[in-house]
């Protein structure tokens, strides 16, 4: 179930969202689009993952981790074999929502399914999905351009088959080898009762950590989309960024393991705070200097620590509530981690362009990130038991 957990990350994690970037020049070429039509079809992905994903957590929820998941294979399989022969741009902008909404059904509800079956565990469980991500960047990042250059101008539609015919085999062994865990009974309907949602958006724990997603979502997203150009600003060529950056996915690979382990020995608080101050200071550095020695130390410390903030902030999402809510609090707090993504780019490329100067959207990221330590803190007073939610709450109370 963990390698089926990893190969979903890597499907609709990658594939489906950060692949794009990849086809893009070949994609834009052939069809003849424009960098704005091109910015619409990711920005329409984005949307299109950020209005379903509590739709995605409810349906878990109530229909079974499982089915959800197998849905949004179907789904994002669907999108990813229309892309490969579609080449009206209305339809292909139907097809990249619908790699969005698949996402929406998949991500979560896997991530709760895998938090629910080893709860001793989750952090390390959790590591090991987010190691499909990594994996999945170094994937993608050697076979696009190989098909592109085997294919030529058909090769960003041959990418986008493979990866549909790589949504189908996830899927099967989604049917194969994952089972939904066992629901603890507390009356004639073990599912959750539809009120419950609100109490779970509204739980004051479950708030605290989707903020901290929420401002790790931001944050990664600004160091994502501007260091690469930050780094060929300061005088380095396009080779010097991308060995950098992939010697960062290299790292990511395996940090987010050795992450969820130690937030599982050593508490979620303690280990999101390390990783987080980790991230800070490799913000700082390229805050400070622009040298190459600099932008090695940044890249390198976010190897090593970025994939830990997910993990850990992932794995303490899914520790606030009882098994049942689990689909719907992670949801929820992936939606706020949706929305820094979407706000994150716009602040940061506003401050770079008023003041003229990356500095200002790397202090921004810096700022976010303390606020996030800060918030981090109170978690260390949550109670050892999840909060009572709906009819849970009469066989304990939370007091938080």
């Amino acid at each position: 179930m963990v390698l089926a957990g990893m190969f979903v990350a890597l499907v609709v994690i990658v594939f489906a969202r950060l692949a794009y970037g990849m086809i893009l020049p070949a994609m834009r070429a052939d069809l003849q689009l424009s960098y704005q039509q091109a910015g619409m079809l990711g920005t329409v992905t984005a949307l299109g993952y950020l209005v379903l994903v509590l739709a995605g957590g409810v349906a878990a929820a109530r229909w079974g981790a499982k089915q959800t998941v197998v849905l949004g294979l179907a789904i994002v399989g669907t999108g990813f074999a229309g892309l490969a022969l579609a080449s009206s741009y209305p339809l292909i902008v139907a097809l990249m929502a619908l790699l969005g909404f698949g996402t929406a059904f998949c991500f979560a509800p896997m991530v709760s399914l895998l938090a629910t079956w080893y709860p001793e565990k989750r952090g390390q469980v959790i590591g090991y999905m987010s190691a499909g991500i990594g994996l999945g960047l170094l994937i993608t990042g050697t076979l696009v351009p190989l098909l592109l250059d085997l294919f030529g101008t058909v090769g960003w539609r041959v990418a986008w088959g493979v990866f549909a015919a790589s949504a189908v085999a996830t899927g099967l062994l989604v049917i194969a080898v994952v089972r939904n865990p066992p629901v603890e009974p507390v009356g004639p309907d073990t599912r959750p009762a539809t009120a419950d949602k609100w109490l779970v958006y509204t739980n004051p724990r479950v708030l605290v950590v989707a903020t901290i997603y929420g401002i790790i979502g931001l944050c990664y997203i600004v160091q994502a989309v501007f260091m690469v150009s930050y780094v060929v600003e300061s005088g380095f060529s396009e080779a010097v960024a991308g060995w950098l950056l992939a010697m960062s996915g290299l790292l990511s690979v395996a940090s987010a393991p050795v992450w969820g382990s130690l937030s599982d020995r050593l508490g979620r608080a303690n280990a999101l705070t390390a990783a987080m101050l980790l991230v800070t200071l490799s913000m700082g550095v390229v805050l400070v200097s622009q040298s190459l020695l600099a932008f090695f130390l940044h890249f390198l410390l976010i190897g090593c620590s970025l994939n830990g903030t997910f993990t850990t902030i992932q794995a303490a999402s899914t520790d606030q509530v009882p098994p049942r809510y689990i689909p719907i609090a992670f949801s929820f707090a992936t939606l706020l981690f949706a929305g820094g993504q979407l706000v994150g780019p716009a602040v940061a490329g506003w401050l770079i362009e008023t003041t003229g100067d990356f500095r200002a959207a790397i202090a921004f990221t810096c700022v976010g990130l303390a606020t996030g330590i800060y918030l981090t803190q109170r978690m260390r007073r949550f109670p050892a038991e999840p909060a009572a939610i709906g009819r849970s709450a009469g066989l304990r109370t939370d007091k938080c």
